[in-house]
Order: structure tokens, then sequence, then C-alpha cells
């Protein structure tokens, strides 16, 4: 009997070391899949009308297949070309969602990065878009109600069990959460004295050589071990969040949200470590500035909205051409998520587009950023 106990304890240790080498394996293959699949990918998401908009005309719209969306212009508008009301204009994307598509569905095709995250990668996925084109659905919806979870929440959930998962192979991990805002090119802490000074730095060891990280000063960072715990920190950011009335939205973003999870891992069995970090941004809705009226403080808010918004486009149309330079540093959203953006990280960008006819303008503004993306 003993024999056979200690025969079947060896067995037991030898599944487990394949099983730990297997989960190695699984998480470099995982990443030749994401990479053949791009590092940088932009999903694009109509989102359906509202019930108030039910006497709103909408713009004719195809989805050809689960890539291309073609959208014409029935409108007779004086500030439209007649070639501009005319023209049959079609954008192509990695992946393009109707207005009927659940966030179910929405969130099935972002999984696979969120992943990534655990196996030591950083992870960036943006959501854009005119102001009122469902970008906070897209990201955060109804905390309380499942059904329309958005993107941080599903995260959460998943980085969590995954991380809970991967303990019997020997995993453990240490989860740091940050919720901050940019307004207006300043850093406000959305977890934290809101009345703090802040300041982007990059981190250097001890020799003071620089290493390849940045992070935030005084930025409240708080150990989490739940997606629970985590939606009590969201709604408390979510209350501090800086939002106005323009003629666009009654409640626009007038600030990019950035949500940070920072995963750090170790596996004491083989002695492999990994180091992620996932952001979630929820950009402020690009606007025209003659059509959201914006005056006085919401046109300064506009004007630092527009140009950092300029900014991104910049660095990814440098990081597409493989640039020597990339330009980071002209917005502090770009320099706080330089690590995510190049190099060997992932970014999404999800743009959000309105089905309004009176929003065709900006619709093609979106898809023509989207598509240089």
């Amino acid at each position: 009997i003993d024999r056979e106990r200690e025969e079947l304890r060896t067995r037991v240790c030898e599944l487990e070391a394949r099983l730990r080498g297997e989960e190695t394996i699984r998480r470099q293959l995982h990443n030749k899949v994401q990479e053949l699949k791009g590092n940088i990918r932009v999903y694009c998401r109509v989102r359906p009308s509202l019930p108030s908009e039910t006497s709103v005309s909408l713009i004719n719209m195809e989805f050809a297949n689960d890539t291309d969306i073609i959208v014409r212009n029935n409108s007779k508008s004086s500030t439209l070309s007649k070639k501009s009301q005319q023209a049959r204009m079609s954008f192509s994307f990695d992946k393009a969602f109707c207005p009927e598509t659940t966030q179910v569905t929405i969130y099935q095709e972002t999984a696979q990065l969120v992943q990534s995250v655990l196996d030591g990668y950083n992870v960036c996925i943006f959501a854009y878009g005119q102001t009122g084109s469902g970008k906070t659905f897209t990201m955060e919806s109804d905390i309380k109600g499942r059904d329309t979870w958005g993107v941080i929440p599903r995260a959460m959930e998943q980085v969590f069990f995954s991380a809970k998962d991967l303990m019997s192979k020997g995993w453990k991990y240490e989860i740091q959460a940050s919720f901050l805002e940019i307004y207006t090119e300043t850093i406000r802490d959305l977890l934290g004295n809101p009345d703090s000074k802040h300041e982007i730095k990059q981190v250097t060891t001890n020799n003071g050589k620089q290493v390849n990280d940045v992070f935030v000063t005084n930025l409240k960072a708080v150990a989490v071990t739940s997606s629970d715990q985590v939606s009590s920190l969201l709604r408390k950011a979510y209350e501090n969040r800086s939002v106005a009335a323009t003629n666009c939205n009654d409640r626009s973003s007038r600030s990019h949200s950035v949500f940070q999870l920072k995963l750090v891992g170790s596996n004491e069995i083989n002695g492999e470590l990994s180091q992620g970090v996932l952001s979630l941004v929820d950009l402020a809705g690009s606007e025209s500035i003659s059509q959201s009226g914006s005056t006085g403080l919401r046109l300064k808010e506009a004007k630092h909205i527009n140009q950092s918004l300029t900014h991104l486009g910049t660095v990814f149309n440098s990081l597409a051409k493989k640039a020597s330079h990339v330009p980071y540093r002209n917005s502090k959203l770009t320099h706080l998520l330089q690590n995510s953006l190049g190099g060997n990280s992932k970014s999404l960008m999800f743009v959000n587009v309105s089905p309004r006819e009176d929003s065709f303008q900006e619709t093609l503004c979106s898809l023509r950023f989207a598509t240089q993306v």
C-alpha cells in the first residue's frame, strides 16, 4: 500500500509539472496568436437609436460583413457639398459591430487581450468617438446590471477568475488598481485626494539609469482582491469625474478617464515572473466646437480634448510607420500610456459612432480617424 501511495504521489507530481509546462507553452502560443491578429486593432461599434430618437432621421448604414461598414448620407444639409450628400463611403476595420450587437458579443472579441495581461503584457483598450456615441456604455455601462455590463466590469471578472484558476498551477498575483482623469492636461486622482498635484515621471534605478517604465506621482493605488472591491472603487471614481452639458450631450465627459490594473505574478514552483498593466480608457468625446456650442470653460475643455486626440492619432501614425521617434510626450494621455502603445504591448480602439443623420459629419471624422489608427 505504501509503495502504491508513493507511486501515486510521483505520478501526481509528474502531471502537475506537465501542467505547468503546458501553461508556459500556452502563454507563448497565445501571444503569437495575438501578434498575428495585430498588436494594434480597431473595432467599430454603431450604437442603436434611443427611444427618444424615434422621430430622428438616421444615417444609411450597411454592414457588408463583420469587418466592413458602408455609410451613405441622405441629408440635404446646406453644410454638406452635393458630393458629400450623395457619397457612398466604405470603411474597413478589424471588426464592425451593428447596432444590435450585445455587450456579451463585444466582450467576447476583447477577452483574449485581457488574458494577455495575466500573461505579462501591457494592454490598452480605448473607447473613442464623438459625444453621445456610446463610449461610456461600451466601457462602463450599468455595473449593477450584468446583461449591460461594459468592458471594464467584465474584464475585472475575467481577471480575478483567471488569477484564481492559475493558483493551481503555482501562480500568485498581486493586483493594484488606480483611476485618474486627464482634464485640460491636468491629472486628477479619482480615488485619492483631488487637490494633489501629479506628474508623469520615468522610473529610474539606483544608479540613476532610466528604465522603460512610467509612473504618476502621488497617485493612490489600491490593492484589490475581488471584482466586487473594484466595482466599489469604480462607483467612487464615476462620482468624481468631470462632466458637463453641451449641445451634443446633456452629460458630456470633459476628460479622458484612465482605469489601470497592475498585475504582478510569480510562480514559486518554476521561478517564472510576470508583470502586466491593463489600461481601460474612456476618452473624452470628440466634438465640433461649432456644433457643441461651447464657450468659455466648455470651449477651453473642447480645445484640450481635440488637441490630445490629435496627438493620439499622431502617435499611432508614428508607430505604424516604425518612426525612430514617437512623440509620446506631446500630451499627458500618450505620455502616461507610452508603455501600453508600442513594443510588444497590445492596443484596441473601439470607435463608437452615432447613427443620427445630424451627426453625419462627426461620424465621418470618427471613422476616418479610426481608419488612420
